[in-house]
């Protein structure tokens, strides 16, 4: 005859429960299944703590700091890239302008 178990709660870890645990992973000697082991989580569960301990992401959230996907923080840098050669390049419109109302001395030359 099976037994079957009633469901079990997750528990919920804090960011710093984790971030213990993910650093005991890092220990020598320590292996990912023997600490998530120790711990009661899923392996895989440590290795994703681990990625986003790696990332940033798991102490940001710690930090109470907004997280920023790394996609998103690319295409804003492109952004910014891209705003600041306009501004660039505007700039130097402007200036260019500015060279061309200026009068001309008795020497066909501009002055200022």
């Amino acid at each position: 005859m099976i037994d079957v178990l009633g469901p079990e709660k997750r528990r919920r870890r804090t960011t710093q429960e984790k971030i213990a645990i993910v650093q005991q992973s890092f220990e020598p000697g320590m292996t990912v299944s023997l600490v998530a082991r120790q711990h009661g989580v899923a392996a895989s569960q440590l290795f994703l703590w681990r990625k986003q301990y790696q990332e940033g992401s798991l102490t940001a959230v710690a930090a109470g700091e907004q997280v920023v996907p790394a996609s998103e923080l690319a295409a804003a840098m492109k952004q910014i890239k891209e705003l600041q050669r306009l501004l660039d390049k505007k700039t130097m419109e402007n200036e260019l302008l500015k060279e061309s109302k200026k009068p001309l001395n008795m020497d066909g030359q501009k002055s200022g």
